[in-house]
C-alpha cells in the first residue's frame, strides 16, 4: 500500500473526501516529524510508539575495497509496535 492507497482507505474508512483526507494525513506525518525532530516520542495506544535513538559513532568497512571508514554519531527515528498491531497482523 502506498500513500495514495492510504489517503483513499481514509477517505472511504471515514467519510470524508480524498483531499482532506490526503490533508489529515499530511498534518499527522508532519506533527509526528516536528515531535521526533524535537526529542519527544509519540506514542499511539494499540498501534505503537516512535521515537528517536542515538547511533554512536563508530568504525565501518566499505565492502567494496576493504577500507574502514569513521562513522558520525547520529539520531535516527525508530518504531515500537503496540499489543493491538501485534495481535492484528498474527490474527489474534
Amino acid at each position: 500500500m502506498n500513500k495514495g492507497d492510504l489517503v483513499s482507505a481514509v477517505a472511504d474508512k471515514a467519510g470524508l473526501t480524498k483531499a482532506q483526507a490526503g490533508d489529515a494525513l499530511d498534518a499527522a506525518i508532519e506533527v509526528i516529524t516536528s515531535a521526533l525532530a524535537q526529542g519527544d516520542e509519540v506514542k499511539l495506544i494499540g498501534f505503537g510508539t516512535f521515537v528517536v535513538a542515538d547511533r554512536p559513532a563508530g568504525t565501518a568497512r566499505n565492502p567494496r575495497t576493504g577500507e574502514t571508514i569513521e562513522v558520525a554519531a547520529s539520531r535516527t527515528p525508530k518504531f515500537k509496535a503496540g499489543a493491538g498491531l501485534k495481535d492484528a497482523v498474527n490474527n489474534k
